[in-house]
């Protein structure tokens, strides 16, 4: 079990408190419901300068082996005024941890913290909660079918069409570094030498989903570059909100594209 952690908080100035996320991104077509199980998506928000975040780390290296379950690493930025500048942490995560908080109406965001395919979150140590959020999602009978394939020149993304009344979604890119090992030299974890999975790199909006289906080519260099990284795309209701559909594909597989 992971021992009792106290929690890393970082409080929004009160204005911000009930400010609404922002939604709709930029346009293209958009998909389809089908009744096929898809991965769980499981999101880490985590600092190198927080002390409590190592046992969540090694917990979401546990998820990121396995096959029901798309685990993401999201280093922050809000810690690195204590003592030590996070590695891989970037100013896109800190926003979208955020913009979660105001969503699910928190009044601040903390480390380490799990959300679970975008409606529930746990403090990232408890195993037990994890699992069981993890297990409830995967009964969740809504799901739209995602597909990613490449070639050398193009990432492409299909996103299969439903009849659901509300379908209002952005359609997430992330670029995710399958491993990174990092020997800390100051702050709270001075000392020690970690080794994080599934690290967050890139992310951005590359569609809406209104209920019809969407394909999209995508410019694999300028996503990619020469990275042998991974590839996850998510539909996510209204931005930041239930995670509709979800397909991730490793390197190996993109490295077989011609």
């Amino acid at each position: 079990m992971v021992p009792t952690m106290s929690l890393r908080r970082f409080k929004f100035p009160k204005a911000a408190v009930f400010v609404a996320a922002a939604a709709a991104l930029f346009a293209a077509s958009v998909a389809d419901a089908g009744s096929a199980k898809r991965p769980v998506v499981v999101e880490l928000y985590t600092s190198q300068g927080c002390s409590s975040c190592p046992p969540a780390d090694a917990i979401l290296g546990q998820l990121a082996a396995r096959k029901d379950v798309i685990a993401m690493s999201l280093p922050i930025t809000y810690w690195d005024m204590l003592g030590w500048r996070d590695t891989l942490a970037s100013e896109a995560d800190t926003k979208r941890q955020k913009a979660y908080a105001q969503t699910m109406w928190r009044g601040g965001v903390y480390t380490p913290q799990i959300i679970v395919d975008g409606v529930n979150d746990v403090v990232g140590g408890r195993d037990a909660q994890i699992e069981a959020m993890i297990a409830a999602r995967a009964n969740d009978e809504q799901s739209v079918p995602v597909t990613v394939s490449a070639s050398k020149t193009v990432l492409h993304v299909g996103v299969g069409a439903s009849d659901q009344h509300d379908a209002n979604a952005t359609i997430w890119f992330f670029r995710i570094q399958p491993q990174a090992t990092v020997t800390i030299t100051g702050g709270e974890n001075s000392g020690h030498t970690f080794t994080y999975r599934n690290v967050v790199r890139d992310i951005r909006p590359v569609g809406i989903w209104k209920g019809q289906s969407v394909s999209l080519d995508l410019p694999r260099q300028e996503l990619l570059g020469t990275s042998r990284d991974s590839v996850a795309v998510l539909v996510q209701q209204g931005g930041y909100g239930r995670v509709l559909g979800a397909a991730m594909v490793d390197h190996s597989g993109l490295d077989t594209a011609h």
